[in-house]
């Protein structure tokens, strides 16, 4: 069935007005690349692709090991506040052949950590978009460093490297510094993105087998909701049969995330509306368009094509419909005015990666940083409606932890939405996490965000914060983050906490 015709079966099934039908022509009139440009650009990320086969690393190509890395020293200033000397501290660069592909090449940066390296937890980070590279985080958020105007690295004193050995990878192939020559490497779903990163993640500890033992978190924000789900999973599949390394997988934690679709974009006009984003004859007009947006997720489900573009269509009909209302704000943050077509500008850390002094120092040649490729975004369009939630509640059963938290002010993967989702949520807790109270997240004795939880499940909500948490709330990120792995409690003591989590394991076990 051609995508037009579609869109009108659908709008006949939901009785929209013609109000509604004016917004469903508007948006389905849309291209998927124009489209993927025009979000990319509100980030300043100049969307363009270099797939030259020419451009591959050179010890990569003449290695027979699948995975090559080497050590970086990018000058950082400052005082990096660790016991370990600068000269000592392991910052690697890589790129690894990805397995059962014809030609991708993953690239990926590895930072020991500051605190105790022996020890510390090893934590993957994921960056969303789709086809947005994760240096974004490692620049601007969580990194053990951040970029000046002038281009120079300085100590990010909140790096989670603080208290982890981490490691930002460009995936699906095609972000970032990760390529192919080959466009049938270009991944369309998650099936795809978690295989790639359980081949990388083999190759990984082979390569750094003092890591095998540790503990592992999965993390990351925004359309990463969907690959965080996704790996884990595969990585906990494969643990419970015994195929291949075992990983010692203990959480997952998804920052203000696109994870269950339905559920979210009914959200944003609730969202819009406390917000006095809309007033309540625009919120009544943009609810009228959530039900034929609830049917076509529906009929997307987990393996459409064509259906799932048109939810992508419709349903982000009721997202541009605010916009178009509330004006100029910056939809990551709504505190904010998107001047122009900025809305933030990431553009110091495009012309950082493509010196040529910087290109030598990782070994990626003359290969093109692009921040944010909308090639990768529009491959990935027909996997945007799918629900992921729905391989989470056997990770928790398994008693391996879940951290969501949300900024306050992100419109896009609003707290609201997130919160929604998580508390529907179908396992043999949701009652019980239902139930719990709403508890002050403080950091050095001020609040910094409302907290509820349940067992391994918990939801945090962030004052201050719009998307990129960590960027916005630096230190409370790192605290969130840290006593999160630890065990600890985001909001009560050691021994309530101890409590809670016993009171689950009598009712699962």
């Amino acid at each position: 069935m051609a995508l037009a015709t579609f869109l009108l079966v659908l709008s006949a099934i939901a009785g929209i007005s013609s109000l509604e039908d004016a917004f469903l022509r508007e948006i389905s009139a849309a291209r998927p690349r124009h489209q993927a440009e025009q979000m990319i650009r509100a980030m300043n990320l100049l969307p363009h692709v270099d797939d030259s086969a020419e451009d591959s690393s050179p010890e990569l190509e003449m290695s027979v090991e699948r995975l090559v890395e080497r050590r970086v020293e990018l000058g950082i200033k400052g005082d990096s506040e660790s016991e370990v000397t600068v000269e000592d501290l392991g910052h690697h660069a890589g790129y690894f052949k990805l397995e059962g592909t014809h030609s991708a090449r993953m690239f990926y940066f590895f930072f020991e950590s500051r605190g105790n390296r022996s020890k510390d937890p090893l934590v993957l980070w994921m960056t969303g978009g789709p086809g947005c590279g994760s240096e974004v985080a490692l620049f601007y958020e969580n990194g053990p460093f951040h970029i000046a105007k002038n281009l120079s690295l300085y100590w990010n004193k909140y790096g989670w490297d603080k208290v982890s050995n981490i490691i930002f990878v460009d995936q699906p192939i095609g972000t970032g510094f990760s390529y192919s020559s080959d466009v049938r490497d270009i991944r369309h779903d998650e099936k795809g993105v978690s295989k790639d990163m359980y081949d990388f993640l083999e190759a990984f500890f082979k390569k750094h087998p003092e890591y095998a033992d540790r503990d592992f978190y999965v993390t990351g924000e925004s359309y990463a909701g969907h690959y965080i789900p996704a790996v884990a999973t595969n990585i906990h599949d494969h643990n419970k049969k015994k195929d291949g390394i075992t990983i010692n997988l203990k959480g997952v934690a998804i920052g203000n995330g696109l994870t269950q679709p339905e559920i979210q974009y009914e959200a944003y006009g609730d969202y819009a509306l406390e917000m006095k984003l809309i007033n309540e004859d625009q919120y009544k007009k943009i609810s009228k368009i959530y039900p034929v947006c609830s049917v076509a997720v529906k009929l997307c489900g987990e393996k459409g094509t064509v259906t799932c573009l048109a939810a992508l269509l419709i349903c982000q009909t009721i997202f541009q419909s605010i916009l178009s209302i509330a004006g100029n704000i910056n939809y990551y943050d709504i505190r904010k005015p998107c001047v122009g077509q900025l809305c933030y500008d990431f553009s110091a850390m495009e012309e950082f990666l493509n010196q040529d002094s910087t290109r030598v120092a990782l070994g990626v040649r003359n290969r093109t940083f692009v921040s944010c490729n909308p090639v990768v975004h529009e491959a990935m369009l027909v996997d945007w409606m799918r629900n992921l939630e729905v391989g989470i509640p056997a990770l928790l059963e398994d008693g391996i932890k879940l951290l969501v938290y949300a900024g306050e002010y992100d419109l896009i993967c609003n707290w609201l939405g997130n919160s929604r989702w998580v508390t529907a949520m179908d396992w043999s807790g949701q009652q019980s996490y239902a139930e719990a109270s709403w508890e002050d997240f403080s950091v050095d004795g001020e609040t910094a965000g409302s907290v509820s939880g349940y067992g391994p499940l918990t939801f945090l909500k962030v004052h201050d914060a719009g998307h990129m948490v960590p960027m916005d709330q630096p230190k409370n990120s790192l605290e969130m983050i840290s006593r999160w792995m630890k065990g600890d409690s985001l909001a009560r003591g050691e021994e309530e906490m101890a409590m809670d989590e016993e009171a689950f394991l009598v009712e699962t076990f």
